[in-house]
């Protein structure tokens, strides 16, 4: 069995419909009885907080593997619990990000502390460090429902995002096999488009003619404050607009672990075409 904590989300989701797939038993992390109708048939819910480890020691019985989100209080007592109970593997969900080692970067900081604290922990561990990922591509939808136009922050940066779909394809071979215990890997998708040629593949499979208007660096950080907290607005725009971080290489990473190459945006966009519908 496979404990997944974050199984609602755009990746644990399809961790959760890949190990279900691959025949294995799953029990997925909610965070209320309301969101169990949320998940596929023959998933146990349990409900739990990651915040309060000690709210989810029971999760851990019987539990071979965790895949584990970052950035919650309480990790390493989360970890301590889930040894005790005789899990043996975590894949944590990280972020391209790690390796720079900024733990000024308030988006950052809570991957590299996670990392540090699996890596403490005693348990086999593989860290998937991804990119951006495509479903990012949903925080256009108020824009869409409201017209044609989507206006974009750093519209000139490209970025080799990669379909969660991908993610957790990487996270099911690595509880499949020892040989991915103990790997970092940078996941990224098969292709460096610009928000503007998203757009367009996005505008071609609904049949609209989708225009982006790009913000300065100014209205970015303007926009990003009305629902961000200052330090991830910081965070941000030291990504992106101060270039510190770069997403657009395309790295064969995804081959390597799985076998077959990632899907592009456009694979991803008739996937999930419905929701923008």
């Amino acid at each position: 069995m496979i404990f997944v904590t974050g199984a609602t989300g755009n990746v644990g989701s399809e961790v959760v419909r890949a190990l279900l797939e691959g025949g294995e038993q799953v029990r997925a992390l909610v965070s209320s009885a309301d969101d169990e109708a949320l998940l596929p048939a023959g998933v146990e819910g349990f409900v739990g907080d990651l915040n309060e480890p000690n709210s989810l020691v029971e999760a851990f019985e019987g539990a071979r593997g965790v895949y584990l989100l970052a950035g919650y209080n309480g990790t390493p007592r989360f970890l301590a619990h889930a040894r005790a109970a005789g899990v043996e593997h975590v894949v944590l969900q990280s972020t391209s990000l790690v390796p720079l080692g900024d733990v000024s970067n308030a988006f950052a900081a809570p991957h590299i502390e996670a990392e540090e604290a699996v890596r403490e922990s005693g348990l086999a561990w593989t860290f998937t460090q991804s990119n951006s990922f495509m479903s990012n591509t949903y925080q256009w939808l108020p824009q869409l429902r409201a017209g044609d136009v989507v206006r974009v922050p750093f519209a000139d940066i490209p970025v080799a995002m990669i379909d969660p779909f991908d993610i957790a394809a990487v996270a099911v071979s690595a509880f499949n096999s020892s040989e991915h215990r103990g790997r970092s890997y940078h996941l990224t998708g098969p292709e460096s488009l610009l928000p503007a040629e998203r757009l367009r593949v996005l505008g071609d499979a609904l049949g609209r003619p989708l225009q982006l208007v790009a913000l300065s660096n100014d209205e970015a950080r303007e926009e990003m404050s009305k629902s961000l907290p200052p330090e991830y607005v910081d965070a941000f725009m030291s990504i992106w607009a101060d270039g510190n971080h770069d997403e657009s290489r395309v790295l064969p990473t995804v081959q390597d672990v799985i076998g077959r190459p990632p899907r592009r945006f456009a694979q991803w966009v008739a996937a999930h075409a419905d929701a923008f519908a």
